[in-house]
């Protein structure tokens, strides 16, 4: 059992101190009426009734703190409430590299950069895999992770959204994303576990080579599924100008396609050109393809309200405790 509202347990101590303090201040009143002898009082015995109307106060505290052990709200767990889902564990890697900035993609006929076309696919791709935990890494010159493995896909779209460009010094750490990546998976007990990683350009920092983090991803079992992101030759990127205004101007961003197709070919995965959404798409309808792992998440979620077997024998002793004190407990004044 437990009490949803824990503090208030704590005006229990109150009322028993209250009911003590009241008891000693009882027992210091003198009485009203003076004799001249107190030999006028001998054999003269208190009632029942004198006896018992003192101890009514302690009805009135009996009330009280069951009373506030049903305000407290106590509550059972029904039951365990299990949940199986069948999904795999995922890191998407994100390349968040100011190459990315380039806007040689279209969305509802506007020119977009590249970081925002694969953060909408990426969201869509998301909302499709209800049963994966998923996970996320953003890297440039350094990888960091944005979310851990989760089945909260709201949290992890939210968390998508604070993937911008600049953040950290700029580059392109491909073995540090996968790295970062396989740190988010090692400890996990998913049958099939999976990086995505999305990247425009040449691995250029970091300390850990690509074809290194590859083979230790083969040794973990995870696949690693690449996409180069960007079309090929000059593409337009947003470069001020002298009056301080962004223009488009075409520059060259160059994909390391042969590493990329090296990393998913060692860990049993494929690579893929993303120049528009439909190369996204295919990575996932590859993914949906693979065996799942049933999971179990076991939670007390579903709970028993327990307050009215405090609350009506607390009622039921406060309506006793006035029925007495109004009729054969009366004390007159």
């Amino acid at each position: 059992m437990r009490f949803s509202s824990p503090l208030l347990l704590l005006l229990i101590p109150a009322i028993l101190l209250m009911l003590l303090v009241r008891r000693k201040l009882l027992s210091r009143i003198e009485g009203t009426f003076r004799f001249s002898s107190a030999m006028l009082l001998e054999g003269i015995g208190s009632s029942w009734r004198v006896r018992y109307s003192r101890r009514l106060v302690y009805l009135r505290g009996i009330s009280l703190v069951l009373m506030v052990l049903a305000m407290a709200r106590p509550q059972k767990p029904i039951g365990e409430t299990k949940v199986f889902v069948e999904g795999i564990d995922i890191v998407l890697a994100v390349d968040s590299s100011g190459s990315m900035r380039a806007m040689d993609f279209e969305l509802s006929g506007r020119k977009v950069d590249r970081l925002e076309v694969v953060k909408k696919v990426v969201s869509e791709f998301i909302e499709k895999r209800p049963g994966d935990r998923i996970g996320l890494v953003a890297f440039s010159a350094l990888a960091f992770t944005v979310c851990p493995l989760t089945l909260d896909h709201g949290w992890v779209e939210k968390n998508l959204e604070r993937v911008k460009t600049g953040i950290i010094k700029d580059g392109t750490a491909i073995g540090s994303a996968i790295t970062a990546s396989l740190n988010r998976l090692k400890d996990t007990k998913t049958k099939d576990k999976i990086i995505i990683l999305l990247t425009d350009g040449r691995n250029n920092a970091g300390k850990i080579s690509p074809m290194t983090a590859a083979e230790a991803a083969k040794a973990m079992n995870v696949r690693v599924y690449t996409i180069g992101v960007g079309t090929k030759g000059r593409v337009p990127y947003p470069v001020p100008d002298m009056y301080g205004n962004v223009v488009l101007r075409p520059v060259e961003i160059e994909i390391d396609e042969e590493l990329l197709k090296k990393i998913a070919e060692v860990t049993g995965a494929k690579y893929y050109r993303a120049t528009d959404t439909r190369s996204l798409e295919n990575i996932y309808a590859e993914i949906d393809k693979l065996e799942k792992t049933p999971m179990e998440e076991i939670g007390y979620n579903r709970y028993e309200e327990l307050f009215g077997l405090f609350l009506i024998p607390g009622l039921a002793v406060l309506l006793l405790e006035i029925l007495l004190s109004n009729t054969v407990l009366r004390r007159l004044p």
